[in-house]
């Protein structure tokens, strides 16, 4: 079962990421802009997701992701780390959200981690 620590391993090996304590939970930035954070028991993360896509997210996959009361005008999405598959799946959701966060230098540095579609 996925746990915190892997979130950190994950999120750390992320070009650039830092952890930072802030509202008394760990949260984790891309050049100094926050990508996801381990609130509560750490048993979940939050991470960002644009809210049409964070929407059809949590009706596709209730077990799994969710919308805190507090972060529904933002776009942003809980995931329970019991609920995802495997490691590959957090590293998936943890890069989507590193992708909106980090800056375009840092997406042509590295598009191994995958270019957003452009429009």
């Amino acid at each position: 079962m996925l746990d915190a620590e892997d979130v950190r391993t994950i999120a750390l090996s992320l070009p650039e990421t830092t952890e930072k304590i802030a509202w008394s939970m760990p949260t984790f930035r891309v050049a100094g802009k926050m990508f996801a954070t381990l609130p509560e028991e750490e048993t979940s993360i939050a991470v960002r997701c644009p809210k049409v896509e964070r929407d059809e997210l949590v009706l596709a996959e209730p077990k799994k992701f969710w919308i805190a009361d507090h972060e529904a005008s933002f776009a942003w999405v809980r995931a329970r780390l019991a609920a995802l598959d495997d490691a590959d799946e957090l590293r998936a959701v943890l890069a989507d959200s590193w992708r909106q966060a980090a800056p375009p230098r840092l997406l042509e540095a590295h598009p191994e981690l995958g270019l957003p579609p452009t429009d």
